[in-house]
């Protein structure tokens, strides 16, 4: 089948096929006389793994490394479950800080009136974030945001 085909298969865009292709991915893709890929149903199935690991949020070296494992018949099952828990320790990371920073920005938009004046809590807090606080090093917002001005 060609690249349209098996990205309709696989539910991955042909741009990403040729991206996955180029980073080594996947394998090189055997071409037709005229220099057309040529996708197997294996490929397609491989692609189908590719998505669904990135739906999960895997990284392309994580995916890699799946890869690697999913081919691995000789595997343990424990070098596999490592690379998930540590995927899930990450996405935890990561959900924590999505957390922090909507925190930070409730606290800023609280603080606008969003009326016609041109003060901006928002855009002051931008401005004096206190980027020593834990976490900020890891672009991560602080945690705490006082930006509301004293009533007038």
């Amino acid at each position: 089948m060609n690249i349209g085909e098996a990205a309709k298969a696989s539910g991955v865009s042909a741009k990403m096929i040729r991206y996955y292709e180029s980073v080594g991915l996947i394998p090189p893709i055997h071409r037709t006389e005229s220099g057309y890929r040529a996708y197997s149903e294996s490929d397609v199935h491989m692609l189908r793994f590719i998505r669904r690991a990135r739906d999960l949020g895997f990284a392309v070296a994580e995916i890699h490394d799946l890869l690697d494992l999913w081919r691995d018949r000789s595997r343990k099952s424990a070098d596999v479950k490592r690379v998930a828990l540590q995927h899930i320790q990450d996405l935890q990371r990561r959900i924590q800080e999505l957390q922090q920073m909507s925190d930070t920005l409730q606290a800023l938009t609280a603080c606008c009136a969003g009326d016609e004046r041109p003060d901006c809590p928002i855009l002051q807090g931008l401005e004096t974030a206190d980027l020593s606080a834990p976490g900020a090093e890891d672009g991560a917002a602080p945690a705490q945001t006082t930006c509301c001005p004293p009533a007038r």
